[in-house]
């Protein structure tokens, strides 16, 4: 055989399998490769917007945590002004109580008082009745001597 009929014979077979892979494995090997193409292209656009939620989820979370800070210097300020109005309540109590107090005392400090007064003026018209009658050697009336003695008082308490 001549060389240019093997050439030929060649050329024809090599067009014959180019055409035979261009008809039947050409297009499914493309479609293959466009499905890799594809499949690569939404894992980067994946990638891309995990990496946007992430950068949101960042900052959501320091909004929440400074929230959370707004909200606890808010409670110990709420805490602080509570405490203050306990301890101003509980000193008008106290001061209340005491007051209460100091009157209860006033008041019993002037029945103390009385009695007090009461008891000497019993004494003392018992010893001026004693002295009298000694004096005048004779009994003096007490109820008598009681009406003078508060006559005596009302003119002490007028001058």
């Amino acid at each position: 055989m001549d060389i240019a009929v093997t050439l030929v014979i060649q050329g024809l077979a090599f067009f014959a399998v180019v055409l035979i892979v261009m008809r039947w494995l050409w297009p499914p090997l493309m479609a293959a490769i466009e499905e890799r193409r594809k499949k690569i292209a939404e894992g980067l656009a994946a990638g891309t917007r995990a990496q946007k939620d992430l950068d949101e989820a960042k900052v959501k979370a320091q909004e929440i945590i400074r929230e959370a800070r707004d909200k606890a210097v808010q409670i110990v300020d709420q805490a602080g002004k509570r405490s203050a109005e306990i301890i101003e309540e509980a000193k008008a109590t106290a001061i209340a109580e005491a007051q209460r107090i100091v009157a209860q005392a006033h008041d019993e400090i002037a029945l103390d008082i009385t009695r007090a007064r009461e008891s000497l003026r019993k004494q003392v018209t018992g010893l001026a009745i004693r002295g009298a009658s000694h004096l005048l050697e004779r009994e003096i009336d007490p109820k008598t001597h009681d009406a003078l003695l508060d006559k005596l008082e009302l003119e002490l308490e007028r001058g």
